[in-house]
C-alpha cells in the first residue's frame, strides 16, 4: 500500500475534506448527534479501509440511510436503543457475506449503474448551490428532492438567489477558479502541482479569506456558513462525546426489523457503490463484494458500540477519491486518521473553512460523474440503454437515492422483457403458392415463459391450411411453458388444416402427437 503513498496522500486530503461536512451533515439530517456521523467517517476509513479488499473505495454514513435513521430512532424511543439496532445490522451483514450474497449488485445493468453515477454527480451540484452563495438554510446531508424543511431542491436554489451572501461567494468563485486552474492547467506544467491538491490550496485560501474579513461586515461569514466540529474543552469532554447501545432492549421485535432493515438497505447501497466504483477505477480493479460485506458488517458493529451511524461504502467520497488519484485503500485509511485527529486536535481550526469552498470542490466532483458527453454517449447506444439510464437520473434527482435504483431497475427489467418478447423467435414466409401458406419459424437459443405472449400471437395468426416448419436445432433450453402452448397448438392445428414439420437435432417429425413426449424424450445434452 505504501508505494502509491505519493498519490494516496493527496487524495486522502481531498477525501477528507469532503467527508467532513458530509458526516456532520448526513448526522443532521439524522437527526442524531453530529458527534456520531463523525464517529461512522473514521470507523468507516480506518476499519473498513483496513479489511476492504477494495483499493479506491471509502466508507463512511451515507444520505441514503438518513430517512430510515431519523424514523427508526423515533421507533425505537432513543439513540441508545438505535445503536443496538445497528449493531445487530453489522452481525446481519456477516452473515450475508459468510453465505456469500455479494453477488446481488452484479444483477443490476450497466446503464443503471452509470444513471446512478451521472443522479449523484447532478444531485451533489444542485445540493451545493446553496452553500456556494451563502444561502445556510438547507441540510447538507439532505439529498432527497423533497427536503425536510419542505422545500425541494430548485426551491432552495431559487430561495439561495434571494439570499446571496457576498464573502462566501466570493470565496466560492475563487475556489473554484484555483481548482479549475489546477485541474486544467497547473498539474500539466510541474509534478509539484500534482503532489499539492487543488483541494487543499482552496481550503487554506478559503481559511485566510475568512480570517481576514471576519470583522467586515458586507465580506464576514455568519457561523452557519462554515463547517460546525464540535469542540471538546478537554480529553474528558471528547469521550464524553461517545454513546453506547442499549442491550437491555434485545428482545424488542422492532429492534431487529430495523436492524434487519439497515443490513438489507446498507448492503445493497455498498454493493452498487462497489459497481460503481470499479467501473470508475482508471485500473479497472474488482473488488470481492463477499468479502465487502464481511468489512462493512464489522465496521458497522464497532461504529454502533461506540455511538456511530450506520456505515457503508459512499460513491461521493469514492468518487472524489478516484478522481484525486487514489491508488490504493491507503488513501481511504489515512482520510479516516485525518478526521480523528482534526476532531481531537484542530477542530477551532476545522470549524474557520467555508462551506462555500467545499461546495466548489463537491461542483468538480459532481460534474465529472455527470459529464454531458455521458448523455450523448448513453443516447447513441439506443433506447434500450437510454431510457433506464435516464430513468434511474430522474427518479435519483426528483425522489431519492433507492427509489431513483428501484425504478430505474424496474424499467431494466421491462426492457428486457421487451427483447425478449421480440427475440423469442424468427419469422419467415417462404411460399404462398396455390393458396397454401408456408411458414418456418426457428426458434431462439433459449426460449422461457417470457417468450410466451409473441409465440403464442404469431400461432394464432396463422391463417388456415398452412403449412408450419418449426425449427428447434438451435434452442438448447426450451421452457415447459412453451412447450404446453406448442401441445395445446397442435390440437388446433388439426381442426384449422395447419400442418406442422418439426425440424430437430434428431430428425423431422411430421405432425408430432404429442410435444410433450416429443421433448420429454430429447437428449438433455440438445
Amino acid at each position: 500500500m505504501f508505494k502509491t503513498i505519493k498519490s494516496d496522500l493527496p487524495a486522502s486530503i481531498v477525501v477528507f475534506f469532503v467527508a467532513l461536512p458530509l458526516c456532520l451533515g448526513i448526522a443532521l439530517a439524522s437527526g442524531a448527534p453530529l458527534f456520531s456521523g463523525l464517529i461512522a467517517g473514521i470507523i468507516g476509513g480506518i476499519v473498513v479501509g483496513s479489511l476492504s479488499g477494495s483499493k479506491i473505495g471509502v466508507s463512511g454514513p451515507a444520505a441514503g440511510l438518513a430517512a430510515i435513521v431519523l424514523s427508526a430512532i423515533a421507533t425505537l424511543g432513543s439513540y441508545e436503543n438505535f445503536l443496538l439496532a445497528v449493531v445487530l445490522g453489522g452481525i446481519i451483514q456477516l452473515l450475508f457475506g459468510v453465505i456469500r450474497l455479494g453477488i446481488i449488485g452484479y444483477y443490476f445493468p450497466s446503464s443503471v449503474i452509470k444513471g446512478m453515477l451521472t443522479g449523484i454527480g447532478i444531485i451533489i451540484i444542485l445540493k451545493q448551490i446553496p452553500h456556494f452563495f451563502g444561502y445556510d438554510a438547507t441540510i447538507e446531508g439532505d439529498f432527497t428532492f423533497f427536503e425536510v424543511d419542505g422545500g425541494n431542491t430548485f426551491s432552495e436554489i431559487l430561495e439561495s438567489f434571494n439570499h446571496i451572501s457576498l464573502g462566501p461567494s466570493i470565496i466560492g468563485l475563487i475556489s473554484l477558479a484555483i481548482l479549475i486552474l489546477w485541474d486544467r492547467v497547473l498539474t500539466k506544467k510541474a509534478k509539484i502541482f500534482q503532489l499539492i491538491q487543488g483541494p487543499l490550496v482552496a481550503v487554506i485560501a478559503g481559511i485566510i479569506f475568512f480570517v481576514f474579513t471576519q470583522s467586515n461586515e458586507s465580506l464576514g461569514f455568519r457561523a452557519t456558513q462554515l463547517v460546525s466540529v464540535p469542540v471538546p474543552e478537554d480529553i474528558d469532554s471528547f469521550f464524553g462525546q461517545f454513546t453506547f447501545p442499549n442491550f437491555g432492549v434485545l428482545g424488542n421485535p422492532d429492534i431487529w426489523i430495523v436492524a434487519f432493515t439497515i443490513a438489507l438497505v446498507a448492503s445493497l447501497e455498498t454493493l452498487l457503490c462497489v459497481e460503481a466504483t470499479d467501473k470508475l477505477d482508471p485500473e479497472k480493479n474488482v473488488t470481492p463484494t463477499n468479502r465487502e460485506l464481511l468489512a462493512q458488517g464489522t465496521g458497522n458493529i464497532i461504529s454502533g458500540m461506540i455511538g456511530g451511524l450506520p456505515i457503508t461504502q459512499v460513491i461521493v467520497r469514492s468518487s472524489a477519491n478516484i478522481q484525486s488519484g487514489g491508488k490504493s485503500k491507503m488513501s481511504a485509511i489515512v482520510h479516516g486518521f485525518f478526521l480523528l485527529i482534526s476532531v481531537m486536535l484542530i477542530p477551532t481550526l476545522l470549524n474557520k473553512i467555508p462551506l462555500a469552498v467545499l461546495a466548489a470542490v463537491l461542483f468538480i466532483v459532481g460534474y465529472k460523474l455527470a459529464k454531458p458527453a455521458l448523455f450523448k454517449k448513453m443516447f447513441l447506444l439506443g433506447w434500450k440503454q437510454w431510457i433506464p439510464f435516464v430513468t434511474t437520473v430522474g427518479g435519483i434527482v426528483f425522489i431519492d437515492l433507492l427509489k431513483g435504483l428501484a425504478l430505474g431497475l424496474a424499467v431494466g427489467i421491462v426492457v428486457i422483457l421487451i427483447k425478449s418478447f421480440q427475440n423469442s423467435h424468427f419469422l419467415h414466409i417462404e411460399d404462398m403458392s396455390n393458396g397454401i401458406h408456408k411458414i418456418k419459424m426457428t426458434l431462439a437459443e433459449e426460449v422461457t415463459f417470457f417468450n410466451k405472449g409473441a409465440i403464442l400471437k404469431e400461432l394464432d395468426s396463422l391463417p388456415r391450411n398452412t403449412h408450419l416448419e418449426l425449427d428447434v436445432r438451435k434452442t438448447r433450453y426450451l421452457d415447459n411453458d412453451i412447450i404446453e402452448i406448442l401441445e395445446d397448438f397442435s390440437f388446433k392445428a388439426r381442426e384449422r388444416s395447419i400442418d406442422i414439420r418439426l425440424i430437430s437435432e434428431r430428425g423431422i417429425v411430421e405432425n408430432p402427437p404429442s410435444f410433450i413426449e416429443f421433448f420429454r424424450l430429447r437428449p438433455k445434452n440438445a
